[in-house]
């Protein structure tokens, strides 16, 4: 019975919950690191860590082979004999640029500032977006230390119980635990992309609109030039904008459209058009499929 616990406990190790840090990141990231500009290339992507499957066999485990360390190489016998080694050879020509023709210069520059943090701190619809997707964050979080405390009940039933189960009984047991442990966690997962990407849909409104504000009150202003203020080293106020950019969303975006808790967005987005705050509800496509001509013969 001894080796039919182990057998247990070695099966229920594949208890491991993901983690759901890469969500709060991609919540909080505009007061992190200004990611409202940064082109979408350059922008990190919020990680889940998927769990991992770690399996155990019966058998004895062999022991790890230990990996022989490396001898580090002297950095200045490297250099002299990459400097030897290295041969002169002859460059081939270029081709001369012709002279370019004057044209007009640039506009003189003025300049504007803005704070991008503390307009999204006080805009309604981020707050009420964000809002919204934390308690979602904290639902599925509670979600999954029930069932993090079922797991542990089972496996101390199959615990105090296994001096009285065959072998055959300890594993059909040990064998539910984990089918309900994978699929617990494949769910968990699917609902942290549907908070993610919901999370992307919202903020991401305010992000076009804030890009259009901006350039409004700029041009407004005669600015051709906005920088953020927290990377100026001095300014004045009256070249800051932050102030004019927030009252102009508030009264355009006041909210967003969210997605709700059990909408899948990618299917939402195949549907045909995203609902708006205007318009919650999913609009059907106009368009419609070209039937082919019939050929009569």
């Amino acid at each position: 019975m001894a080796k039919n616990l182990k057998l247990f406990l070695a099966v229920t190790g594949l208890m491991i919950i993901p983690s759901f840090s890469g969500f709060n990141n991609s919540v909080h990231a505009a007061d992190e690191n200004n990611g409202w500009f940064i082109p979408k290339g350059s922008q990190t992507k919020p990680v889940i860590n998927a769990p991992k499957t770690v399996k155990h066999s019966t058998a004895n485990v062999s022991k790890a082979v230990p990996v022989a360390s490396v001898p580090d190489t002297d950095d200045s016998d490297e250099t002299d004999m990459q400097n030897q080694n290295q041969p002169v050879l002859p460059l081939p020509p270029i081709p001369t640029p012709a002279p370019i023709a004057k044209s007009n210069p640039p506009p003189q520059a003025v300049i504007g500032v803005i704070s991008v943090p503390d307009v999204m701190r006080q805009s309604t619809a981020y707050l009420e977006a964000s809002k919204l997707l934390e308690a979602r964050r904290d639902n599925l979080q509670q979600d999954v230390q029930k069932e993090q405390k079922v797991w542990r009940s089972e496996q101390q039933q199959i615990q105090a119980k296994a001096r009285t189960m065959t072998s055959e009984q300890i594993q059909s047991r040990a064998r539910q635990l984990q089918a309900r442990v994978l699929k617990a966690q494949k769910d968990f997962r699917n609902r942290s992309r549907i908070i993610q990407e919901a999370a992307q849909v919202s903020f991401g409104q305010i992000e076009r609109e804030l890009i259009q504000i901006i350039q409004n009150v700029a041009s407004s202003h005669n600015m051709n030039l906005v920088l953020h203020r927290e990377q100026v080293a001095l300014s004045v106020n009256e070249l800051d904008i932050t102030n004019d950019v927030l009252k102009e969303l508030n009264k355009n975006l006041p909210s967003v459209f969210v997605p709700a808790a059990n909408v899948d967005p990618e299917e939402l987005a195949k549907s045909g058009t995203m609902p708006t705050t205007a318009n919650p509800e999913p609009q059907k496509s106009q368009t419609k499929a070209v039937e082919p001509k019939k050929t009569t013969k």
